[in-house]
């Protein structure tokens, strides 16, 4: 029974990884799971400089899931190449960087830092506001997207997975825009914009008053975003958007996904990655698959 999947040509073995921002860089995790048994470890994003991120508070509950304004903190590329790389480089799984940035030479001093790293896959983060162009993010433009898709390609020494938000009219063009740029892969959907309010307080629930809304009740939408940008781009896939068990990681690969990722479950699950990659395996005993191949993109 074969799990593996390819990424740009990037073999993993089984199709099952974590999302930026939910795992840390591995170790906050380590003590639950065995970081061998995921296809990929994705780190949270990674700047050129150390980010503080958003006043507290800036996560909040809600139906269905979370909403969470961190800002991207993070400790900068420094800090990232001397304490995070080594660590995850004593287990036998892929390494992902997410890269962020406010400006393209943000994104391109970061993807250059990391051309001699020990690390497989670049995820370029385009939900950052570009400053430089009023603060709208990358990802919401499809001349932006195109754009910093092919900075980025012209620096980078590893694949370029471009991070699609879901905050666009139509997810297909932004598909096309990443893959007309040169992108290797794509992966989505990155947050939905959403908004809290506390009626006691008569205040909003987060400091920043919209955040990034992930859990079980996103899948739905996710879904049908996979399946459209598989419909518009010949790019792998990596899915996300609420994945709480080996069902939805499948709906995800049906829908044409490669690979998956899993992030808010992990918050109440820590053990959910691996339940998933096993999940995975027992539904292709049972329904008699050979290879994962067979399931990806099964729904036309």
């Amino acid at each position: 029974m074969n799990t593996k999947v390819n990424l740009a040509g990037v073999e993993l073995k089984n199709p099952v990884m974590t999302a930026s921002g939910t795992f840390g860089s591995g170790a906050e995790y380590g003590e639950f799971v065995d970081l061998n048994r995921l296809g990929a470890v994705v780190t949270k994003g990674v700047a050129n400089v150390p980010w503080e991120g958003n006043p507290t508070p800036r996560v909040a509950e809600v139906y269905g899931g979370m909403l969470n304004a961190i800002g991207l903190q993070n400790p900068g590329i420094d800090v990232f190449v001397k304490r995070d790389i080594p660590f995850l480089r004593q287990y036998d799984t892929r390494i992902i960087v997410n890269v962020c940035g406010r400006t393209k030479e943000d994104y391109l001093e970061v993807t250059e830092r990391l051309g001699d790293e020990p690390v497989d896959l670049l995820e370029i983060n385009i939900s950052c506001p570009n400053v430089k162009e009023g603060g709208i993010a990358f990802g919401q433009d499809p001349k932006a997207v195109e754009a910093i898709t092919r900075a980025v390609k012209d620096h980078a020494k590893q694949p370029v997975i471009m991070k699609l938000s879901p905050n666009v009219t139509d997810i297909g063009e932004m598909a096309r825009a990443a893959e007309a740029g040169g992108a290797d892969v794509i992966s989505l959907i990155n947050t939905l914009t959403g908004m809290k309010i506390d009626i006691n307080r008569r205040s909003f629930a987060l400091a920043n008053k919209t955040g990034g809304m992930s859990g079980p009740a996103i899948k739905p939408i996710a879904v049908r975003m996979v399946y459209q940008a598989a419909q518009a781009v010949k790019l792998p896939i990596i899915g996300m958007g609420g994945i709480t068990n080996s069902e939805d990681a499948l709906e995800f690969i049906m829908a044409g996904a490669t690979a998956v990722s899993v992030g808010t479950a992990n918050f109440f699950n820590p053990y959910a990655t691996v339940e998933i990659a096993e999940g995975i395996q027992a539904f292709m005993k049972e329904q008699g698959v050979r290879d994962i191949q067979e399931l990806i993109g099964a729904v036309r």
